[in-house]
């Protein structure tokens, strides 16, 4: 398997899962300790807006393995996404989980 490469393309299909997922996410500046920071209790990622694109990659990545994927609300193509995620994370030993809903 090739190594997924932390392209604006990635990134862009990354967003277009998210937004399956039904977040929204939003680019901005601010004292981030980590690079982002959720709303609570709604479905907003914050993102810092002076990160590069591997940066943002990297950051969706992680929320995306702290978050619960329900596969049955996406579309083949944001499914085959999140595959391609999780199984570059599993070979990096930063695994994206799938939750039980």
């Amino acid at each position: 398997m090739a190594e997924l490469k932390f392209t604006k393309h990635l990134l862009k299909k990354i967003e277009a899962l998210f937004e399956e997922m039904g977040y929204t996410i939003r680019y901005a500046k601010g004292s981030f300790n980590s690079g982002y920071c959720i709303v609570e209790n709604q479905k907003v990622a914050v993102i810092n807006k002076f990160f590069d694109t591997e940066g943002r990659v990297g950051v969706l990545l992680e929320i995306l393995s702290n978050v619960e994927v329900d596969e049955t609300i996406l579309t083949d193509k944001a499914i085959k996404t999140y595959k391609q995620i999780s199984k570059h994370g599993e070979k990096e030993g930063t695994a994206v989980t799938e939750k039980e809903a």
